[in-house]
C-alpha cells in the first residue's frame, strides 16, 4: 500500500524457510483497516468479524481465513486503557522514541493534530489500505503540524498502524528510520510521525496520481509509452540511489507497481520501506533473512535460499518493466494456461528481434517506439537473468533507459507491425490489403489513419499521446 492510496491488494509472501508457508495479504487487510476506523472514531464496516471481548482499546480481529497471517510478525504491544496508568503510557511512548533514530527534519505530530487534519479519519478521507493499516488524506500547515481547512496548506497522506496487520511494529520503525534518513527526488518524502500511547502514524507527501499499478491495470485509458518509460527511468533512479549512492546502501525488497507512486507530472517515487534491509557490508555477499515480498516479483534465488542482495531488487525491476511493456500483471490466473506467470510467458520472446512485438500492450495500438521497445525488452531480459551476477547494476539500468522516453519511431508506421497486428486479431485478406495501402501512404509521408479496432471489436478514436486527465478526487498513497 502506498501514499497514492489506490487500495489495491496484492498477494504477499511471508515465508519462513522451514515451513514454506505463504500468506495472502488480503486475508486480514480489510478487517484491520475497517476496525481501525472504529477505534479512531470513523465509520465502521460490518464486513468482518470482530472479537466482542474488548477491554478498552485492546482487541483481536478475526479473519475468515484459517491462516494466521500475523504469526511470526513483530507487532507492538496492545495496551488496555482500563489497566494502563498515565505513567505507564508515557513510559511506553518514551521507549518507542528510543527505538527511533530521531531525525531533525521530521515533524512530530500529536494524534489530535492528525485526527483533525484527516477530518476525524472519516471514510471519505480513506485513500487505501494494506498490510500496514489505512492511509487517509489530510491537510496541515505548510511548515508546521497544525491541521488546516481541506484544500489549503499542505496536502498529506497519513498512514496508520494496524496492530493486526501484516507489517507491524518492526516494519513501522523501518519505515521511519529508512525514509527519515534517505532523501531523493525518486523516494516518497516522509514529513513526520506520531507516537502517542499505542497510536503510531506516519505523515507523507501526497502523491496525486496514485500508484503505477492503478494506471496500468485499473484504468480504461492506456498509459502512453513515453510516460511508461519516464516512470521506469524514475523508479530505476530511486533504486540506483538506494543501492549505490546512499550513505548506507539499502535493499528495497518490495519493488512492485503498487509501491511506485506518481506525482502530478508522472514522476515516479518509491514508497513503503517496511521490508527494506541494510545491504551487506565488508566481505559479506548477501543478507540472510526470512523470505518476504510479493509473489511474482521476488527473485528466484532469494525465494529458494533467503539470500538477499541488491540483484534481488534488479530482478524485481525486470518484472515491473515487463508489466509496463505488456500491460499484464506479474501473476494472472485469469490468463490461458502457460500465461499465468508473466516472466515465464515472456522470456522466450525477449531475445527475439521480431517476436518481441508480441509482448507489447495491444491497447497502445502501435503507438510505441520500435527501437525503445527493443531496448526495453533487452534490458528486461538482462534484469531477469537466472544468474544474479549477470544482472546489471541499477546505474547501468538508468543509463540504458535515459533515451527511451524521447524516441519517436512509432510502430504504427511500420508495415511489418501492422501486418502482425492483423494476424493477431484474425484479420481477413481484405484487411491486410487495407493495411498494405495505409503502410504505403505512411511511407509516402501522408498521414496514416487508425487501421485497427480495439480488441472487443468496437471502434475507438485514434490513440493520441495525451496524458490522462487529472481525477477530481485523486488517490494518494506512500
Amino acid at each position: 500500500m502506498g501514499l497514492g492510496g489506490d487500495g489495491v491488494k496484492g498477494e504477499s509472501w511471508d515465508v519462513q524457510k522451514s515451513k514454506g508457508r505463504k500468506k495472502k495479504e488480503g486475508d486480514v487487510e480489510e478487517t484491520g483497516c475497517w476496525f481501525k476506523l472504529r477505534l479512531i472514531g470513523g465509520c465502521i464496516s460490518s464486513r468482518s468479524k470482530v472479537d466482542t471481548s474488548i477491554s478498552g482499546i485492546s482487541t483481536r480481529c478475526e479473519s475468515k481465513s484459517t491462516n494466521d497471517t500475523s504469526a511470526g510478525q513483530p507487532v507492538a504491544p496492545i495496551i488496555s486503557s482500563t489497566t494502563t496508568s498515565n505513567a505507564e503510557s508515557n513510559s511506553s511512548t518514551s521507549k518507542l522514541e528510543e527505538e527511533l533514530k530521531v531525525f531533525s527534519q521530521l515533524r512530530k505530530f500529536t494524534f489530535n493534530d492528525l485526527k483533525l487534519a484527516t477530518r476525524n479519519f472519516r471514510p471519505e478521507s480513506l485513500l487505501g489500505e494494506g498490510g500496514f493499516g489505512c492511509v487517509f488524506k489530510g491537510w496541515i500547515e505548510e511548515n508546521g503540524t497544525a491541521p488546516v481547512k481541506p484544500g489549503t496548506g499542505l496536502t498529506v497522506a497519513v498512514k496508520t498502524l494496524n496492530h493486526d496487520g501484516l507489517q507491524g511494529h518492526k516494519e513501522w520503525l523501518a519505515e521511519v528510520n529508512f525514509l527519515g534518513d534517505l532523501i531523493h527526488p525518486n523516494l516518497v518524502k516522509l514529513i513526520g510521525y506520531c507516537i502517542e500511547d499505542d497510536q503510531r502514524l506516519l505523515v507523507y507527501e501526497f502523491m496525486p496520481r496514485g500508484s503505477l499499478e492503478n494506471h496500468l491495470f485499473r484504468r480504461s485509458l492506456p498509459l502512453p509509452w513515453s510516460i511508461r518509460m519516464k516512470i521506469a527511468l524514475g523508479a530505476a533512479k530511486g533504486l540506483a540511489f538506494l543501492h549505490e549512492e546512499a550513505e548506507r546502501p539499502v535493499i528495497y525488497r518490495d519493488f512492485k507497481t503498487s509501491n511506485i507512486l506518481l506525482d502530478a507530472d508522472y514522476n515516479a517515487k518509491l514508497s513503503d520501506f517496511g521490508l527494506a534491509k541494510d545491504a551487506p557490508e565488508g566481505d559479506k555477499t548477501h543478507v540472510s533473512t526470512r523470505v518476504m515480498g510479493t509473489y511474482g516479483y521476488a527473485a528466484p534465488e532469494y525465494v529458494m535460499t533467503g539470500h538477499l542482495t541488491s540483484k534481488s531488487d534488479v530482478y524485481s525491476f525486470g518484472v515491473v518493466l515487463l508489466e509496463m511493456m505488456t500491460g499484464r500483471r506479474s501473476m494472472d490466473k485469469n490468463r490461458p494456461n502457460g500465461e499465468h506467470n508473466l516472466v515465464e510467458w515472456a522470456r522466450p520472446h525477449l531475445g527475439e528481434r521480431r517476436r518481441f512485438y508480441k509482448l507489447i500492450d495491444p491497447r497502445l495500438e502501435g503507438h510505441f517506439s520500435i527501437k525503445g521497445a527493443q531496448k526495453a525488452a533487452q534490458l528486461a531480459a538482462r534484469c531477469l537473468s537466472r544468474d544474479p551476477k549477470a544482472r546489471p547494476m541499477m546505474s547501468e539500468v538508468v543509463e540504458a533507459l535515459k533515451p527511451l522516453p524521447n524516441l519517436k519511431d512509432m510502430a504504427s508506421s511500420s508495415y511489418y507491425f501492422q501486418t502482425m497486428q492483423a494476424d493477431r486479431v484474425g484479420s481477413s485478406p481484405n484487411t491486410r490489403n487495407i493495411l498494405r495501402t495505409q503502410g504505403s501512404l505512411s511511407r509516402n509521408g501522408q498521414q496514416n489513419p487508425r487501421s485497427l479496432s480495439i480488441p472487443n471489436g468496437s471502434h475507438a478514436s485514434p490513440y493520441h499521446h495525451q496524458l490522462p486527465q487529472k481525477s477530481p478526487n485523486p488517490n494518494g498513497k506512500p
